[in-house]
């Protein structure tokens, strides 16, 4: 039998479903690295009255982008970007108490998701965070990262600066580094974090789920630690 030759009509339909598929992959592309922000707005998210999420942990035993027990009964997800100042606080002044009550204690998991809202260079720090990441070096550069970021304004993140920063966080192949951090293939999972923040809302940084609830911004350490008290059934 010969084969059916494709029809004017069927050839139509497939560059239709492959121009479609091409869209969505722009329109996320855009989602990450061109949404524009002003940083004195950062501190709150999109819907400041939102209300429980849901549960948005993932408990991966052996994540390198986690810190504390897979098995702690608080949850803190915190969607962030590397060029954001009220991020920037969060790590310098509230994650090192956080982690000296709650996570050493063995009471919380934070868990990092990348929301690269800033540009291309937020898209570039990103990817080299799970260079870093790649090697064990995760936290340590994502606290060299905000170490030195301004306290208004974006960091210049080019790629010269990710690896010093790479080298302040002691990451053990620097040239490995480089090449990761210029490899694209993350990108797949960085856009998963994306649509994941967009899912329940969030479209700002720094945002956080503590076991559900949302805590929009770089809040006062007495916020986190009143959620998370109520978490973990210290406090009534």
């Amino acid at each position: 039998m010969t084969p059916r030759k494709p029809t004017p009509r069927h050839g139509r339909d497939l560059w239709l479903l492959g121009a479609l598929g091409l869209v969505a992959v722009v329109l996320l592309a855009v989602l990450v690295v061109d949404r524009s922000g002003d940083p004195d707005n950062a501190t709150t998210a999109a819907t400041p009255e939102m209300g429980p999420v849901g549960d948005m942990s993932r408990r991966l035993d052996g994540d390198p982008l986690a810190l504390g027990s897979v098995d702690a009964p608080v949850v803190l997800v915190a969607y962030s970007d590397y060029r954001c100042p009220f991020c920037a606080k969060f790590s310098r002044d509230t994650e090192p108490v956080l982690i000296d009550k709650y996570v050493d204690e063995g009471i919380l998991r934070i868990e990092w998701r990348d929301l690269p809202i800033f540009g291309e260079e937020s898209m570039s720090a990103a990817r080299a965070g799970r260079a870093a990441a790649a090697q064990g070096r995760f936290w340590e550069f994502n606290s060299a990262v905000y170490a030195a970021s301004p306290e208004r304004g974006h960091p210049d993140l080019t790629p010269e600066a990710l690896r010093g920063f790479a080298e302040a966080a002691a990451v053990p192949d620097l040239d490995r580094f480089v090449r990761d951090a210029a490899d694209i293939s993350a990108d797949q999972d960085i856009y998963a974090d994306v649509l994941e923040a967009n899912t329940i809302g969030v479209s700002s940084t720094p945002s956080f789920v503590v076991n559900g609830t949302p805590i929009l911004g770089a809040q006062p350490v007495a916020v986190f630690e009143q959620v998370i008290d109520t978490a973990s059934g210290s406090k009534p």
